[in-house]
Parts: C-alpha cells; structure tokens; sequence
C-alpha cells in the first residue's frame, strides 16, 4: 500500500485492526511500537527544521539506518515483523528518497499507527 497526504491515517487504522486477534486483543505491545515511534520521532523533529525540500545525506543516511532497525526488529519477534509488512514499512521508507514531504508523511503516518494502537487497547 502507498500512503500519502489523504489515505495514511485509514492505512494506519486498517493496519491495527488488522493486528487484532479472534479475541479480541491487539497482538503488539505498546512498547515493540513506541521503539519505532522514538527512532522516527528524532528524524521528524529535524526533517521539520529543514528549509529545504530535499533532504541532505546525513537525514538520508538516518533514515537508512531507521529502515535497518525495523528490519533487526522485525527479525527478532514474529508480531513486529507481521507489523512492519501489513504496515509496509520498509517500501514506505524507500519511497522517502530525498523528499522532505515523504519524510514527514512517514513520520506522521507513524504517527497514526501510535495512536489507533492505543485507540484499539494497546497493552504493555
């Protein structure tokens, strides 16, 4: 799925209840989902500062990084890897490229997934 500016906040909702079992229970914890949400929270705060339209290598290269450390969380247990490819993270990250816009999309489609997991009765 592509976000953007019009559709991220109902992928984010169709993502989450998505992660909800027959009974009932969202199977990712609060904690897995607010490790990403504070990795991309640093990129957003200065992507936000930027006077550019494109991003310069530095930011480029934090997301690159970012993008690693979804995919070693997603490796290390299966509800975060079921969370990162019904979110499409990695593919939403790649579509970034230099784009101040895509960034901050991304982050604020983050975001959405953060608050409809609290919404839909996230647990620790």
């Amino acid at each position: 799925m592509t976000i953007n500016t019009e559709n991220y906040v109902d992928e984010a909702e169709k993502v989450i209840k998505s992660m909800i079992d027959d009974r009932g229970k969202l199977q990712l914890t609060t904690s897995k989902i607010r490790n990403i949400l504070s990795m991309v929270n640093d990129i957003y705060n200065d992507a936000l500062h930027y006077k550019e339209d494109k991003i310069d290598s530095e930011l480029k290269g934090r997301v690159q990084y970012l993008r690693m450390r979804i995919a070693y969380e997603a490796g290390r247990e299966k509800t975060v890897k079921d969370f990162v490819e019904k979110a499409d993270f990695i593919k939403n990250i790649k579509s970034i490229g230099d784009s101040k816009q895509n960034l901050i999309l991304f982050c604020r489609y983050i975001e959405a997934l953060v608050a409809y997991h609290k919404y839909y009765g996230g647990r620790d």
